[in-house]
């Protein structure tokens, strides 16, 4: 099963769901993009998936064009700014789906409290990617 997830500049929020994808179930294949792709991975977004022992440092932040003329299984956009640009994934894709979260990376105020938001999206992305797993890809997964 195939299954690409979409945000902006696809260095954190889309980078977490594909590392907890993964982590849900190895035969899957994820891959993660951005239709501003910013080329390299939030740092803080790495280290709070490494908190909980999901290692996201090896992935790659790649542009939606390198994914356009492969099928798909899924397409997941995790940020308004992906699902605004991306009305209709022009590749070949069974299924669509928004599941959107806050961007921590636009987070002011002390450190802790950074740090804070970025676990508090990792927690929600968490949730929602697994309720995802369970209720859509679980049962239909060969």
């Amino acid at each position: 099963m195939k299954i690409l997830i979409l945000c902006t500049g696809n260095s954190c929020r889309s980078q977490m769901a594909h590392g907890f994808l993964e982590h849900f179930d190895s035969r899957l294949t994820v891959h993660s993009a951005g239709t501003e792709a910013s080329g390299k991975l939030n740092q803080k977004a790495v280290e709070v998936m490494k908190d909980i022992d999901i290692d996201i440092s090896h992935h790659t932040s790649d542009s939606v064009e390198k994914y356009l003329n492969e099928e798909w299984d899924y397409v997941i956009t995790v940020c308004g700014g992906a699902n605004e640009a991306c009305p209709a994934f022009m590749g070949k894709v069974k299924k669509r789906f928004h599941i959107g979260f806050d961007d921590p990376t636009y987070a002011e105020g002390s450190d802790e409290f950074i740090h804070s938001e970025y676990i508090r999206v990792r927690d929600e992305i968490k949730k929602e990617f697994f309720d995802f797993y369970k209720n859509e890809i679980e049962h239909n997964i060969k």
